[in-house]
């Protein structure tokens, strides 16, 4: 009897099954024109690689592992306020002019060579009683400036080629032939011939050092390019008609900030050590501009007298900070940055 009833229930089942599918789309739907059956999704760009909500954030999870790295943030504390200091020394009340040469009202000679804490030079004087308190934080704005500088147009000017170069198929024999053409000249002779034609000023070391500084810079993202364009997130990127800008910004340049932030931190002191260089060889600023390298420059020439040594150990000490600093925080900035770091 319970079986009879199992396939009197399952008979009226299919019946009701086939007689609906007999009947097919019921008339009021049928009735109805195609325009309102279906509506067109359409599309909009800014929505093409629109995904779920989520908390997670790139730069506040960058954030948060390099502040993990106790030793980055003590050291980036202290270069930020050495830069600080450094361009805040001028407004402070009592300060000298870097250039003016202090004289003896008694006997009207000049402070020659005063030993640091002796006669109010907190980092003592010079040979013609310039004080080096003043001459050496203007020096370090001087050398700041000039590498900053240098380091954006590397970064600016080498990240733009660099995309078009690794990214536009048609362009990379034209950069390619450039990039042979100026890596062939060495930077030290387009230094030294920018001094000869260009009287020696701010402007024109920054010129010389940007001149084929980007070189290096875009070939290095173009090699990053071509290894990450062709992933299949950039492809599929391509396919829903995503414009190339924005895959430029959101897909490619996002996964090498890790790596460009390390290459600029690394331009700050090369362009520093470069300035040196040019000044060593008599061909930097004038003494009326004073830079790093100017007074690393005169304090080598007193380095021999036991007494005049202090010349050359503030400035160079002032140098060495700065440009190791950089080193180290862009170090930590660079494994911070990876997205490698990043994946959970």
């Amino acid at each position: 009897m319970l079986f009879f009833l199992k396939n009197a229930k399952s008979k009226q089942l299919e019946d009701a099954l086939s007689q609906s599918q007999r009947q097919g789309p019921s008339a009021a739907w049928a009735k109805l024109p195609e325009d309102e059956l279906f509506t067109p999704a359409g599309f909009r760009a800014e929505q093409a690689e629109a995904t779920a909500s989520s908390n997670y954030s790139y730069w506040g999870s960058t954030l948060r592992s390099f502040l993990k790295n106790k030793f980055a943030v003590a050291l980036l504390i202290a270069l930020v306020a050495v830069v600080g200091f450094a361009f805040l020394q001028p407004h402070l009340p009592g300060q000298i002019d870097p250039n003016y040469c202090r004289v003896d009202p008694e006997t009207g000679i000049q402070y020659r060579n005063i030993a640091p804490g002796v006669d109010g030079f907190v980092w003592g004087s010079n040979s013609i009683g310039q004080d080096l308190w003043a001459r050496i934080w203007a020096g370090t704005r001087t050398s700041l400036v000039i590498a900053f500088f240098v380091a954006l147009i590397e970064a600016v000017v080498g990240i733009t080629v660099g995309v078009l170069w690794g990214y536009v198929r048609q362009l990379d024999f034209f950069f390619t032939e450039l990039y042979n053409i100026c890596d062939n000249i060495p930077s030290t002779i387009i230094l030294i011939l920018i001094s000869y034609v260009a009287s020696p000023s701010v402007p024109t070391l920054i010129l010389g050092m940007s001149l084929t500084g980007w070189i290096a810079m875009a070939r290095f993202i173009r090699n990053q390019i071509l290894i990450i364009r062709d992933r299949d997130y950039n492809v599929a990127s391509r396919c829903i008609g995503t414009p190339v800008y924005r895959i430029v910004l959101r897909n490619l340049l996002p996964y090498l900030v890790s790596v460009i932030m390390l290459r600029m931190a690394l331009t700050v002191p090369a362009a520093i050590g470069s300035e040196v260089f040019v000044t060593y060889i008599g061909l930097g600023l004038s003494v009326e501009t004073p830079s790093l390298g100017n007074l690393i420059n005169d304090g080598r020439q007193v380095m021999m007298q036991a007494g005049l040594r202090y010349q050359l150990i503030y400035p160079t000490l002032i140098l060495s900070f700065v440009t190791i600093a950089f080193y180290l925080i862009g170090n930590a900035f660079s494994d911070a940055a990876d997205p490698k770091n990043h994946m959970q």
